[in-house]
């Protein structure tokens, strides 16, 4: 499924990032994840596509970026628009990160692997978190796979059960702040916003 994905943002990257920068539901959610985390400290956005709205809101914030996407092409353009930030073309269930991160984001990223491969990345996602570090990612509400499409392509979103999420929280030593499935004010997301224990 991932060399589908990598491939999927490759053709459509222009038309992707341009439809990405008109919508921006998600920003009250990225303030709440923000609002503890220390002045200038580390985020990692997985999946942080071309860096429109997300990661370049976290970066107008004062927050220091370091950024992993599967797609070449979506890389290029974060390196192209925010030089200062470390920018990683690779896979987020094999990418290797160096020292803690004060929040880590997995917005409209995670939701592309096979269930058990979400469960994987986030015990890692744990293991890369600071004490007392911020987590927000969303997902599917019901396991099974959801299907959209974009550009006449369709894009399959697996997902776990809450409970299924909820053993790797404390496989990652994560604790649960809030969860809202299919939350009206972002566009019918399913959200987790977490708290490194």
């Amino acid at each position: 499924m991932s060399d589908l994905i990598a491939a999927f943002y490759e053709r459509n990257s222009a038309k992707f990032d341009s439809s990405r920068r008109k919508s921006f539901s998600e920003r009250a959610w990225l303030d709440r994840f923000l609002q503890p985390l220390p002045k200038g400290g580390r985020v990692l956005d997985l999946g942080c596509g071309a860096g429109e709205p997300v990661s370049r809101h976290l970066i107008d914030r004062g927050f220091m970026v370091s950024g992993v996407d599967i797609s070449p092409k979506m890389v290029g353009l974060c390196r192209t628009r925010f030089p200062r930030h470390r920018w990683i073309n690779a896979d987020m269930r094999r990418v290797a990160m160096d020292g803690f991160y004060d929040g880590v984001l997995a917005w409209d990223s995670l939701f592309h692997l096979h269930g058990d491969e979400q469960a994987a990345v986030i015990v890692r996602i744990g293991a890369w978190l600071a004490p007392g570090g911020r987590v927000l990612f969303n997902t599917t509400p019901v396991k099974g796979t959801e299907m959209e499409s974009f550009q006449g392509e369709p894009l399959y979103r697996p997902s776990l059960e809450p409970h299924q999420y909820r053993e790797a929280f404390v496989r990652a030593e994560l604790a649960e702040i809030d969860y809202r499935p299919e939350d009206p004010a972002c566009g019918g997301r399913s959200i987790w916003y977490l708290r490194k224990a």
